[in-house]
């Protein structure tokens, strides 16, 4: 028998993904010392917008590329350095908070390693599909589209329990119409335009991804369509 002492609780949150949280928090604390004065002097009151220039994405930056039919590897990492750099304090904290909380329920039921995959290929298609949409659009930043792609994950994983039940499977989609509402209030206050399309496209994402990242996941779809 396994010492009582021993067993926890409450399952902690796997490393990466408080390393994620960890990185958005930790540079949201430099560009909060840079404007305060308390570190790097009178240029650090501009490292906010120098990380958003520079590591934020960018829709002309996508655009160029596609206009020009070349590769520019800066532009391409900014697919996944975006996700790190936020507009204030509040955008950094709600973010880092919402990946803790999803990515942690996630993460009980696959693999971590297919978190993290969950996470950045929806926030890469939450950028494409914004960049194409707006070849003109204000850029993005935050890690909302990726949130909304863990949240996929979560809502596919209520959907096939939901089906295992015999229940109506439409009940999972309610997480994602709540928080649709919530992020729309959050763009109006900072101004973000259209980029509520970078998080549905990271939410489709991520629930298309998670019928080959969940265990059995592709097995339970094809029985379903079989049935039909």
């Amino acid at each position: 028998m396994s010492d009582p002492h021993e067993e926890h609780p409450v399952n902690p949150i796997p490393p990466l993904i408080l390393a994620i949280a960890g990185v958005i928090v930790a540079l949201e604390l430099v560009f909060q010392l840079g404007s305060r004065g308390m570190a790097g002097g009178p240029a650090a009151v501009g490292w906010r917008s120098e990380a958003i220039r520079t590591y934020g994405f960018s829709n002309r930056a996508l655009a160029f590329m596609i206009e020009t039919g070349t590769v520019r590897l800066d532009y391409v990492l900014r697919f996944v350095t975006y996700p790190f750099v936020h507009g204030s304090l509040m955008h950094a904290l709600f973010a880092s908070v919402m990946v803790l909380a999803i990515g942690k329920f996630v993460s009980e039921r696959i693999e971590t390693w297919a978190v993290l995959v969950l996470f950045f290929v929806s926030c890469i298609s939450g950028a494409l599909a914004f960049g194409l949409i707006y070849p003109d659009g204000p850029g993005l930043i935050g890690a909302f589209p990726g949130v909304y792609g863990l949240i996929g994950g979560f809502t596919f994983l209520i959907w096939l329990r939901l089906g295992e039940l015999g229940e109506n499977q439409m009940r999972a989609f309610g997480l994602i119409g709540f928080l649709m509402a919530f992020q729309l209030i959050i763009g109006l206050l900072y101004e973000d335009g259209n980029t509520w399309i970078a998080d549905v496209a990271g939410f489709v994402a991520g629930f298309a991804l998670s019928f080959v990242l969940v265990p059995g996941g592709w097995t339970k779809l094809r029985e379903k369509l079989q049935r039909r």
